[in-house]
């Protein structure tokens, strides 16, 4: 079988890494990357069936973890970002080109995708233009797969839907995404009275 590197023109279609296995799915006139999951840089074309079923084995065989651990230094870069965050509320926070980016989660609906219409605009082939959602509802914040070629991926686990938590990695084709909640002080609840008034004491 043809072996394809990374950077080769390949167009529309599947390809699967020659070192972990993870297929990746194209769509339209694009350019094979190096692997989200492993960072390889050797395929062969593969197909959408022997995706499934990969994921499939990977569910059975390593508890739906299908990604490598996140890269050395991410609790200091995300303690930094933290830091850096001046008000109470849900963050996106990725790196792109060497920078840091947090995003606040203001609105309703969040689009993740490569269209030019998405909130999080990815401009990768491994980005689907539709790829996830975020919903901030009153009982919480919950990702969603919006249809997506490769897949939506919350700390290395393969989703349709999960409800996120604090420091929950999102995986969206070759990026890592966290999400950050950042507590609102004055949300607190009241301290427990303590005055000997309030409760009756005889002194």
């Amino acid at each position: 079988m043809e072996s394809l590197a990374s950077g080769t023109f390949v167009g529309a279609g599947s390809f699967r890494c020659q070192n972990c296995d993870y297929t990746l799915t194209l769509a339209g006139t694009d350019t094979l990357t190096d692997c989200p999951s492993c960072g390889g840089k050797e395929f062969v074309r593969a197909s959408l069936f022997s995706s499934t079923e990969r994921i499939e084995q990977d569910t059975g065989e390593r508890d739906g973890v299908l990604f490598n651990p996140a890269m050395p230094g991410r609790d200091a870069r995300l303690a930094e970002v933290r830091r850096g965050i001046g008000e109470p509320g849900e963050y996106l926070c990725y790196e792109e080109g060497g920078e840091q980016r947090t995003i606040p989660l203001t609105r309703e609906w969040t689009r993740i995708g490569r269209s030019l219409a998405a909130d999080v605009r990815f401009d990768d082939p491994t980005v689907s233009r539709r790829h996830a959602l975020i919903v901030r509802q009153a009982d919480g914040v919950r990702l969603l797969d919006d249809r997506s070629l490769n897949g939506v991926f919350v700390n290395g686990a393969r989703v349709d839907g999960k409800a996120l938590q604090d420091g929950d990695e999102i995986i969206v084709g070759r990026y890592r995404l966290t999400f950050v909640t950042v507590p609102d002080p004055s949300a607190a609840p009241p301290a427990a009275d303590t005055d000997p008034a309030s409760t009756g004491s005889l002194g």
